[in-house]
């Protein structure tokens, strides 16, 4: 059998080639080569956001970690086998990270600090080499991110991945009375953008992620019942479900909108980040799943990528020019309104970590349902995927995952932010699951 020189083929046609999962497994190992697949891992398995250099990298922070993006890059190790061990140290080092937050957790949960304040809440991005909070100000106000580290967490230990005697279960009962403190289904929070706070949708989809799966592995584990039962926060499962219960009708009344609140700074009908409680997390319906897509790909894509909402400024036309690096990346959730009179309304960034996604979501459907239309629609958003890494001509080293694609003097191409270790995740499941359904083609 000749194996295919994927260099001499022009990306583009790239979707085309794939006839067979032995061709599959040929480009996923020559992106391998290619460095496109680099994970840059600290000792203790967490992940940074982004693989970069240079004085204006560092001062972005996404050198620190972000739970939400360690999550996502985690459950792309795992579930691809791409390096499982990665994702078992990386959720026990997250584990260990939210034992230091126990404070804050219980400080709000006793009254004695308000959650008004988003420094008092848990922390979502800190300092990877010692667990260690940042100091500056920042959006922590962000129940995806808890809720992500509860839904790994909770499937690494279902799957014998980490063993129940191995985690600090006071974490999770702190979380859920932390969540029932804070009435999670109605609380306005930053979200999945980390920007101007509101009840989101993907926001408490996700708290109903982590939620479910606490409560399918206290069904299966009676020792992790107890010891939620014993912990100073004494979480029952009759708190679990309680909390269930008002995260699904908080849902059902909100989507297929992110946020129905009628404050214009915080009502949006579309936004990408619904994605995500179709695939990986699984916890909408059939139907709301397909209004989600058919909102996304009708209302927030681009030829180079997806939006993440209509508006925003994050990345907008020329950003460099207008803003400098120390405060491209600054928290503007209490004055976002100063980035967006920046905008050139159509000229959003074009993000990169949705297309793959889309990918996988048909991919699953695919390999259920065998519908040649799924498969068409599974390969087409692989090749907008792949299209998306940085091309020959570029200033970045070419086969790498972009955050974005952005306008700046008249032209779109990759930002600053190259490569994004979530885009390359998404990219790595999308590969996976397509390589799933050429097998179920020809089974």
């Amino acid at each position: 059998m000749t194996t295919i020189r994927w260099i001499d083929i022009d990306v583009r046609q790239w979707v085309a080639h794939l006839n067979s999962v032995s061709d599959v497994s040929s480009l996923c190992e020559f992106l391998v080569e290619q460095g496109t697949f680099d994970f840059p891992t600290l000792p203790n398995g967490l992940f940074s956001a982004a693989a970069g250099h240079g004085d204006d990298f560092e001062v972005t922070g996404y050198a620190n970690i972000w739970v939400r993006d360690n999550v996502h890059i985690a459950f792309a190790h795992d579930v691809t086998a791409f390096d499982p061990e990665k994702a078992i140290q990386c959720t026990k080092s997250l584990t260990q990270f939210f034992a230091t937050q126990r404070p804050r957790f219980r400080s709000i949960i006793e009254g004695r600090t308000s959650a008004n304040e988003p420094m008092n809440r848990p922390h979502i991005r800190f300092n990877g080499s010692d667990l260690s909070e940042l100091p500056e100000k920042w959006s922590h106000a962000q129940n995806d991110a808890l809720g992500y580290f509860l839904w790994i967490l909770c499937h690494q230990v279902m799957s014998g991945k980490i063993q129940s005697i191995e985690v600090d279960w006071n974490v999770a009962a702190d979380l859920v009375r932390y969540w029932q403190t804070i009435k999670v289904w109605s609380d306005e929070d930053s979200g999945h953008w980390e920007e101007t706070r509101k009840i989101a949708a993907s926001s408490i989809g996700t708290a109903l992620a982590g939620l479910k799966a606490l409560e399918t592995l206290v069904s299966k584990f009676p020792e992790v019942d107890a010891q939620l039962a014993s912990s100073p926060s004494a979480a029952t499962i009759s708190d679990i479900q309680s909390l269930i219960a008002s995260c699904e009708v908080a849902l059902k009344t909100i989507l297929p909108f992110e946020c129905r609140q009628e404050d214009l700074a915080r009502h949006r009908r579309y936004d990408s980040a619904l994605l995500f409680l179709i695939y990986p997390l699984q916890i909408v319906d059939a139907i709301t799943a397909d209004q989600i897509i058919a909102d996304v790909t009708s209302n927030l894509e681009g030829e180079y990528g997806i939006r993440r909402y209509q508006g925003d400024s994050y990345w907008c036309a020329n950003y460099k020019q207008l803003l400098d690096a120390s405060v491209r990346t600054s928290d503007f959730s209490d004055s976002l309104e100063q980035r967006d009179r920046l905008l050139i309304p159509g000229k959003e960034a074009q993000w990169c970590i949705f297309d793959p996604i889309l990918s996988c979501i048909f991919g699953q459907r695919y390999c259920k349902s065998g519908s040649p239309n799924d498969l068409i629609h599974q390969k087409h958003r692989l090749q907008r995927s792949l299209n998306q890494m940085t091309p020959a001509a570029c200033r970045f080293p070419q086969f790498r995952c972009p955050e974005s694609w952005y306008f700046e003097n008249g032209s779109w191409g990759p930002n600053d932010i190259t490569p994004l270790l979530w885009t390359q995740a998404n990219l790595l499941q999308a590969l996976y699951w397509m390589e799933r359904s050429l097998s179920a083609r020809h089974a």
